[in-house]
């Protein structure tokens, strides 16, 4: 499987099988990290965090990787699925309550036990879409005109109005 390190012993077999394909995914590109992450849009890093099941990826991450590899529809769908069993088995991180300085042994009521509680409440589950990249990215669709532009057009015709009356009346 290349020069990859190895996974930690106390991985699920669900993350264990997806990463092993998901490194195999990557070595067919022929691509180096760097070169993926130009091409998907995911940086250097991300991809060593993912390759190297220190962190799940994102759904759209596994997809761009199918995307440059070439995949077909059949085998992209596999690694969707595969995504699927690993990100529910997916070892959580532990949330590390945070001390502030000056209180040995406890954590801050201000501003601690606060960064504590946020890092607990994204540690409950991951985050599946990221920043998709633009050419990702649903289209958007038009917005209705709003009021505002529809006052403005009003008071131009009204003005125009005005301004054809008076022009006719000092011509006649």
């Amino acid at each position: 499987m290349g020069s990859w390190q190895p996974l930690p012993d106390d991985l699920p077999p669900e993350v264990r099988h997806f990463v092993e394909h998901l490194r195999q995914l990557k070595d067919r590109t022929g691509l180096s990290l760097v070169s993926l992450g130009a091409r998907t849009a995911y940086s250097k890093s991300s991809w060593q965090r993912y390759l190297n099941a220190t962190q799940p990826p994102p759904r759209q991450a596994v997809i761009a990787l199918c995307r440059v590899a070439g995949t077909d529809k059949e085998e992209a769908e596999r690694f969707g699925a595969r995504w699927e069993l690993a990100v529910q088995a997916w070892p959580k991180p532990v949330a590390v309550p945070t001390q502030s300085p000056g209180q040995p042994g406890g954590t801050g009521e201000a501003h601690g036990e606060s960064e504590g509680s946020a890092r607990a409440e994204g540690a409950e589950g991951y985050e599946d879409d990221p920043t998709l990249p633009w050419w990702d990215a649903p289209p958007k669709e038009p917005e209705p005109p709003s009021r505002r532009l529809l006052v403005i057009a009003v008071l131009l015709v009204v003005a125009l109005a005005v301004i054809a009356v008076i022009g006719a009346v000092a011509l006649g």
